[in-house]
């Protein structure tokens, strides 16, 4: 059998199920005439208005919003109407009842008879007030937050477990020498030299393994070649998606990281001639001896006085007593080998250990320190005073249990020495 024919449509139950299609729309929906007056509006364009359709239908835009810096909404119309174009733009209105701005993405377009003349416009016109308000708030929170990264006096960055940028700030680009832009997809090794990257990725490591913040001393070349410690905290920071990320944290601590080294070798160094102090000169005899010890290896310790140094100051002064003592210690630091060790461990008394080397070695050292020592002119103000020393000289024995009896028999042999006329060599002897 044939399919039943369709039953007749009823003109007025169709336009009454499209009104209620329009009026759920989330949009505004609206058609005018080639006047500009409205012919249709959808219930939401009512709720804007505050009317009935009777109030609106028939009524131009200038009742409803204020055209004097809404000219942008007749424009768009112009525009349709006497081009036959459609219109898709950001369109901004204020409302004339409320002064209320508010913001739409619209669509306009031409509406044509059947021989294709324009008879008017309809126009789709969705409220992105909000969206817009969100959007401008973020970038103003985006702008106030690239501007505190990159004025904070540290790096900040965030890494993958790729070891690969996501993120770096001004101050990370300054020190790599490059532009912020060119930092984000890059991985460290391409920044920096192997044994840098190494270095950043290892506490990188710890934190992906741990899943826990991690903080430690890091190092990296400046442009200028100059070397940079920076103490960095490490945390972890989950991004959407299968990739581990963290956040780091770089201070730049150089300035306090010299501070402490030239503390530490204030502390080690003889401030006077810049040799050894007795602490650090004992320290690291005692340490030679373990090592003498262990390997059954040679050492020989040379201990040096200078005669009469009291005079010196008596008759030239301190500051030539001084001078004296700089002097003497650039002299052994010449004469000795960069394995040997030097110090000032009195006040004109001088220490040299010598590893690997025996009473012979040693005794020939200390024959020429004292020829070169007659040969020299320490008083500038008196250049017909000879400056002479005493030199004792001993060897590591093999029941030696740490430096302090090998420094007590060349203390000895020094007195010897002195007591022997001074200006010549003591020398310590086993039994």
């Amino acid at each position: 059998m044939p399919d039943p024919a369709p039953a007749p449509s009823d003109p007025l139950a169709e336009l009454l199920s499209l009104r209620t299609v329009l009026d759920e729309i989330g949009a505004y929906i609206y058609a005018k005439d080639l006047q500009g007056r409205y012919t249709y509006v959808n219930r939401r364009v009512l709720q804007l208005f505050g009317l009935s359709l009777d109030e609106v239908v028939g009524q131009d835009d200038s009742v409803f919003f204020d055209l004097a810096v809404s000219d942008q909404l007749r424009q768009n119309d112009h525009y349709v109407l006497e081009t036959g174009e459609t219109v898709v733009r950001e369109e901004v209105n204020f409302i004339r009842t409320s002064g209320e701005k508010r913001i739409y993405w619209t669509v306009k377009k031409p509406v044509r008879d059947k021989a294709g003349h324009i008879i008017g416009m309809c126009g789709v016109s969705t409220d992105i007030t909000e969206q817009k308000a969100t959007a401008e708030r973020l970038q103003q929170q985006q702008t106030l937050l690239e501007t505190v990264l990159n004025n904070v006096d540290a790096l900040i960055y965030m890494k993958d477990d790729q070891r690969r940028f996501v993120y770096a700030n001004q101050k990370v680009a300054e020190v790599f020498g490059r532009d912020q832009a060119e930092i984000a997809g890059l991985r460290d090794i391409e920044l920096v030299s192997p044994a840098i990257a190494d270095q950043f990725w290892q506490l990188d490591q710890h934190v992906f393994a741990t899943g826990q913040s991690q903080a430690g001393e890091e190092c990296v070349a400046s442009p200028d070649g100059k070397l940079r410690h920076y103490w960095s905290h490490k945390v972890p920071f989950d991004l959407a998606g299968p990739t581990r990320t963290l956040i780091g944290f770089s201070s730049d601590i150089t300035e306090l990281y010299e501070l402490k080294e030239q503390l530490r070798l204030q502390s080690i160094t003889d401030a006077l001639t810049g040799l050894a102090n007795r602490g650090h000169f004992f320290e690291l005899a005692m340490q030679a001896c373990s090592a003498a010890q262990r390997h059954q290896r040679p050492l020989t310790l040379m201990m040096l006085d200078l005669d009469h140094f009291k005079d010196i100051n008596d008759r030239h002064g301190h500051p030539a007593g001084d001078a004296v003592l700089r002097a003497i210690g650039r002299l052994l630091q010449d004469a000795v080998r960069r394995e040997d060790f030097v110090g000032r461990v009195g006040g004109e008394e001088f220490a040299v250990l010598l590893p690997d080397t025996g009473i012979a070695e040693a005794q020939a050292l200390a024959g020429r320190i004292l020829t070169t020592l007659r040969e020299q002119h320490l008083v500038a103000n008196d250049p017909h005073l000879v400056v002479t020393a005493s030199i004792g000289i001993a060897e590591r024995q093999r029941g030696d249990l740490g430096f302090d009896a090998l420094y007590s028999r060349a203390d000895h042999a020094l007195y010897d020495a002195k007591h022997q006329g001074r200006d010549r060599i003591g020398v310590n002897t086993p039994d």
